[in-house]
C-alpha cells in the first residue's frame, strides 16, 4: 500500500458549532449515506438500473460544504457521483430516488437517472457523466453571478458557486483552463476536488505529476487548500472561510478534500484494485462515526438523540422508494420534451 498522505492538523478547540448546526449535519450524513445503502439494495434486486455510482464515505464533504451554502440561493455543480450533492442541496429524497428509477416523478422527469440529477428550483446545475465536464458550466454561473451585480447592479447577486469533481478530473484541460479565468475574473466560486484516492481504477498518484492537488492553485495565483474529507467539521470550516472571500468579491478557491469511497467505483465495479489493508484505513475514519464521537464528547447530544435520527432518516428512505416505485413511467408521448426550453 502506498504511504497515505498525513492529513491537515485541525484545530478542534476552535470549533464553534450549536447542537442544532450539529443535528443538522449528522442528519444529513446520516440521509446520504442510508440512501446509498438503499440504492446498492435496489440495483442488486434488479429494480435500478445502468451505471450507479455511490457516495458511501464521502458524505462529509457533500455536508461540509453544501451545507455551509444559502439552500436554494447559492450554485451547486456536481458529478457522475451525484445523489448525495442533491440530497445536501435540498432535492427531496423521493425526487432523487424516482429519478434513479427512471420515473416521470425523478428531479430529471426521468431523463437523468443516476448520473444526471437536476433540479432548477435548488440551483442544482446538474450531474455530469463525463468527467470535468461540470466544470465550465460551473465557471458560467459564477460569471453571471458577478456580471449581474457588477454590469447590471444588482445587489441582491453575491451567489456563491460550489463546483465538485474528482481528482482525476484534475488533469483535464477544463480544469486549468476554468481555473485560470476564474482568477482572472475573481469570480465567486468554490472548486472541491474530492480526491479519493482512484480514479475509476486508476490509483491517483500515478496518474499525476503533482499529487497534491491543492498546490494547483498557486500557478493561478488562487488560494487553495487540502482538509481532512473525513472530518465534516473541518471540511465545514474551510468551506465557511472559501465562501466568506467568495461574497466578498474576493475571488475563487481550490478545496482539495482527502477522502475515500467506501465501495467501488460503481455497483457494477468488483473492486479488486484496491488493497484490504488500504480499506480497513479508510473505514477506521469513517466520518459519520467522527462526528457522532465529537458531538457527544462536545456534550451537545446524547447516543438516544442519534439513534432517533436514524430512524427518522431510514424512514424518509423506505418513503422514497415506496413513492419511485408507485410513481408512473414518462409517457412516451413526451420523448422529445426538454430537449428545447419551450416550456
Amino acid at each position: 500500500m502506498v504511504a497515505e498522505r498525513t492529513v491537515p492538523k485541525f484545530d478542534r478547540s476552535s470549533i464553534k458549532i450549536t447542537k442544532e448546526e450539529g443535528l443538522m449535519l449528522y442528519e444529513d450524513m446520516v440521509l446520504g449515506r442510508l440512501f446509498e445503502d438503499k440504492c446498492a439494495e435496489m440495483y442488486y434486486r434488479g429494480r435500478m438500473f445502468g451505471f450507479v455510482h455511490l457516495y458511501n464515505g464521502q458524505e462529509a464533504v457533500s455536508t461540509g460544504v453544501i451545507r455551509a451554502l444559502r439552500r436554494d440561493e447559492d450554485f451547486v455543480s456536481s458529478t457522475y457521483r451525484d445523489h448525495v450533492h442533491a440530497l445536501s442541496a435540498g432535492v427531496p429524497a423521493r425526487e432523487v430516488m424516482a429519478e434513479l428509477f427512471g420515473k416521470a416523478t425523478g428531479c430529471s422527469k426521468g431523463r437523468g437517472g443516476s448520473m444526471h440529477m437536476f433540479s432548477a428550483e435548488h440551483n442544482l446545475l446538474g450531474g455530469y457523466a463525463f468527467v470535468a465536464e461540470g466544470i465550465p458550466v460551473a465557471m458560467g454561473a459564477a460569471f453571471q453571478s458577478k456580471y449581474r451585480r457588477e454590469a447590471l447592479k444588482d445587489n441582491n447577486a453575491d451567489q456563491v458557486t460550489t463546483c465538485f469533481f474528482g481528482d482525476g478530473a484534475s488533469n483535464n484541460g477544463q480544469f486549468f483552463e476554468c481555473l485560470n479565468m476564474s482568477a482572472l475574473w475573481k469570480l465567486p466560486i468554490i472548486y472541491v476536488v474530492e480526491n479519493n484516492k482512484w480514479a475509476i481504477g486508476m490509483a491517483h498518484d500515478r496518474a499525476t505529476s503533482q499529487p497534491e492537488i491543492y498546490k494547483k492553485a498557486s500557478v493561478f495565483d488562487m488560494e487553495g487548500y487540502e482538509v481532512d474529507g473525513m472530518d465534516v467539521l473541518a471540511v465545514r470550516d474551510v468551506a465557511q472561510k472559501a465562501i466568506a472571500r467568495a461574497r466578498a468579491g474576493e475571488g475563487p478557491t481550490l478545496i482539495e478534500a482527502l477522502t475515500y469511497r467506501f465501495r467501488g467505483h460503481s455497483l457494477a465495479d468488483p473492486d479488486e484494485l484496491r488493497s484490504e489493508k488500504e480499506k480497513e484505513f479508510w473505514a477506521s475514519k469513517d466520518p459519520i462515526k467522527k462526528l457522532a464521537k465529537d458531538l457527544t464528547n462536545m456534550g451537545l447530544v446524547v447516543s438516544e438523540e442519534l439513534k432517533a435520527i436514524e430512524e427518522k432518516v431510514q424512514a424518509i428512505v423506505n418513503d422514497a422508494v415506496e413513492f419511485a416505485e408507485n410513481s408512473p413511467e414518462p409517457d412516451p408521448d413526451e420523448l422529445r420534451r426538454y430537449v428545447f426550453a419551450e416550456d
